[in-house]
């Protein structure tokens, strides 16, 4: 299953978004509020998810300043991937645009379950880097 997030543009340069976007300790304030017990060091984090499972979560690729992937660190109940790639605007480089895409590996029953709450996390992540970075 693919899911397409929604795009959103920061107020910051290519490099800040992802400086900051390479360091999972900066990760718990772009979350969703049903995500808690939050743990991280610069490259793992680990969490829960209210009501429905503990997840960890590592760098699976890093290409600077454009593109990274994270995914499953550990025993995890989905095998997905999130893709978050970062555009620099050609007319404004204090401007990036910011996409999310989730990749997960889901038989039907369980991706009609999962498919809302991995969209929300895709998008929550932009939402909430638009607001960090103003």
């Amino acid at each position: 299953m693919n899911i397409k997030g929604k795009k959103a543009t920061v107020a910051a340069g290519q490099k800040k978004v992802y400086d900051f976007l390479s360091d999972f300790n900066n990760y718990e304030k772009l979350m969703p509020e049903q995500v808690i017990n939050w743990k991280s060091d610069k490259d793992t984090c680990s969490f829960t998810i209210k009501g429905m499972a503990d997840l960890g979560m590592k760098f699976g690729e890093k290409n600077s300043p454009s593109y990274l992937t994270l995914v499953p660190n550990g025993k995890a109940p989905v095998n997905f991937t999130l893709k978050v790639q970062l555009s620099a605007d050609p007319l404004n480089e204090q401007q990036t645009e910011v996409k999310v895409d989730v990749d997960a590996d889901l038989n039907p029953m369980l991706a009609m379950f999962a498919k809302k709450p991995l969209e929300n996390l895709a998008n929550t992540i932009t939402g909430e880097l638009k607001k960090v970075f103003g």
